[in-house]
């Protein structure tokens, strides 16, 4: 597919990988893309040579993963559902075993992240008893529930969306987790201190909220959602920041293309252009998110990852694909 682009450019979409999968969660590592998505599948795409590419199933069960993240050692992904595995994964040899069990019937691990090669972060549903995250400080060998942080209080129906791996963001020591459902608030932890802040974002049923958040720095952030059962709505399911995620601005309610799943800040370009992917379209902004225009009507599409300024990687159900700006 050909779509026209900002600026008379143009972007061209090629397919790296086709499989009966639905793939969530995506990193890049080594000149290649890495993937983990339904019935234990993991594996990566050489993003020169599409030919050279490898798939394993890192357990026996059907297990399926929304999760995966990245330090210079390990993969890590976490499947949802209870109990939930985790699995460390070597680099060099692709050799998987289980490092936690989650065995809390609630547990729903939606995110997963590393802010460093140490510390790393795993989000759950959350759970009237005790905090729903669980932490690591030494590169993932060990995840802790409780790791001298305030427990977090949620609304009722309020939660997380597992929806790319990339409702949580990270800058300079500080992290940002969004909700949905009947509440989309913002999560900030700094300085070993959560707060919560309140959004405008469109919220109250257990379908609507924000799915996707990224920070260009300490200041500026965006957030995309909607509703995914309505994916047409486009009111209220834009919105940034500029104080570090203490208060948000709607922008382009009404005017974009609806339910989106993932956005991501395009490199070397001082957070001015952003990228959002949602089931149906893919869509692009030049002005710090206030404008949107659709680059394409490319479905079925959850995850994205730029590669370089001009290399989008995105990913789905039975497919990643490479989208190139020219």
């Amino acid at each position: 597919m050909i779509s026209s682009f900002l600026l008379s450019q143009k972007c061209t979409i090629d397919t790296l990988l086709t499989d009966k999968i639905s793939i969530r969660a995506i990193q890049l590592w080594d000149g290649k893309v890495w993937y983990a998505g339904t019935d234990s599948k993991f594996g990566y795409v050489d993003l020169k040579n599409f030919n050279n590419k490898k798939q394993i199933r890192l357990s026996q069960k059907s297990l399926q993963f929304r999760t995966l993240a990245q330090n210079n050692k390990y993969f890590y992904t976490i499947n949802i559902e209870s109990p939930a595995y985790f699995f460390q994964i070597d680099k060099q040899n692709l050799h998987s075993k289980i490092v936690k069990v989650d065995t809390v019937k609630s547990a729903f691990y939606d995110a997963l992240i590393f802010s460093n090669n140490n510390r790393g972060l795993a989000i759950s549903d959350p759970n009237k008893n005790f905090n729903s995250f669980a932490f690591t400080k030494n590169g993932g060998e060990n995840w802790r529930k409780d790791d001298g942080h305030k427990k977090l209080d949620y609304y009722d129906g309020e939660a997380h969306f597992a929806a790319s791996n990339t409702n949580v963001a990270f800058q300079d020591k500080k992290i940002w987790i969004a909700t949905g459902g009947t509440k989309a608030r913002i999560f900030k932890l700094s300085n070993y201190s959560w707060q919560a802040f309140e959004t405008p974002f469109t919220q109250g049923t257990s379908s609507q909220g924000i799915y996707s958040i990224d920070f260009y720095d300490k200041n500026f952030g965006i957030a995309v959602g909607g509703d995914y059962t309505k994916q047409s709505e486009n009111i209220n399911n834009i919105a940034t920041t500029n104080d570090g995620g203490q208060t948000w601005q709607i922008q382009a309610s009404g005017q974009n293309a609806g339910y989106m799943t993932c956005v991501k800040f395009r490199p070397k370009t001082k957070g001015k252009e952003i990228v959002a992917v949602g089931d149906q379209h893919i869509s692009f902004s030049s002005d710090y998110g206030k404008t949107w225009t659709k680059i394409s009507d490319e479905k079925n599409l959850y995850a994205c990852e730029w590669l370089d300024k001009n290399t989008l990687i995105l990913a789905g159900k039975d497919k990643i694909v490479k989208m190139n700006f020219q």
